[in-house]
């Protein structure tokens, strides 16, 4: 079952394999993604682009016939970077999904992307199996935010995203929206900040995935969460869910693995 919550209006994406765009400067890494991409029988490449305005006009151009699905966007690039790039790529009529690619001294890059309205971010250096995953993940509308790659860049990420000199201190709109959520929907809020998919929120709660994708629907209509990653966000703004807490969660749910 998908867990993409589509806006109202949103055009139906055709089946078929995930149609996926890369962007980075360096060739090599383009064909080493291309090459673990392309192995899987769900997953296609349909571009590549060496940096961000290569992108847009690429993308721009595959929505005059099937629009990209997710896009994996570096960060350090000429003429245009992941960052503005992506910014742009999100506005565009039927935008697809970005990823971001980050190293573990680009953190301050992965904020400002995330604002910049990335869903997710994955370390350029991951497994090939976590980018698999990642993928597919967003495809289906989750976050990237708790894959075992992401995590120790939590904690670099996490306690900027209640830093005002970030530019993302939580307004008084914000802390608002908690009044909206009813008891259980502020229980989904919070597990969602945690990482737990809809399968794990499913089993956390003894209900059905169905169920549990209408409350992470109602969550981000309530919070104004364009997806997961807007939604994880606004919960650390508003510090209902601290990085510590998050990765205290992950060690005592992977001990063992």
């Amino acid at each position: 079952m998908s867990d993409h919550h589509p806006e109202v209006g949103e055009p139906a994406r055709p089946a078929g394999p995930i149609r996926v765009v890369l962007v980075d400067d360096q060739h090599l890494v383009r064909a080493g993604f291309r090459m673990v991409i392309d192995s899987q029988p769900d997953l296609k490449v349909v571009g590549e682009a060496p940096d961000g305005l290569a992108a847009l006009e690429l993308l721009s151009g595959l929505q005059a016939g099937t629009p990209a699905d997710v896009v994996l966007m570096d960060v350090r690039m000429p003429n245009l970077d992941g960052i503005e790039a992506t910014r742009r790529v999100v506005q565009l009529p039927e935008p697809p999904k970005v990823i971001v690619l980050t190293t573990f001294d680009l953190d301050e890059y992965v904020l400002s992307a995330i604002a910049a309205g990335a869903s997710g971010f994955l370390l350029k250096d991951a497994p090939p199996d976590d980018m698999l995953d990642a993928v597919r993940t967003v495809h289906a509308g989750d976050a990237v935010m708790a894959a075992s790659s992401t995590r120790r860049l939590l904690r670099h990420v996490g306690p900027l995203l209640r830093d005002p000199a970030e530019g993302v201190a939580a307004p008084a709109d914000d802390a608002a929206v908690l009044g909206e959520l009813t008891a259980r929907e502020h229980e989904v809020f919070v597990l969602m900040a945690h990482g737990l998919s809809n399968a794990e929120l499913a089993e956390h709660f003894v209900v059905s995935e169905a169920t549990v994708k209408t409350h992470v629907g109602r969550v981000l209509a309530k919070t104004g969460s364009r997806d997961r990653v807007q939604a994880v966000v606004l919960a650390y703004r508003l510090g209902v869910v601290r990085p510590d807490d998050v990765l205290s969660r992950h060690a005592a749910r992977h001990t063992g693995d």
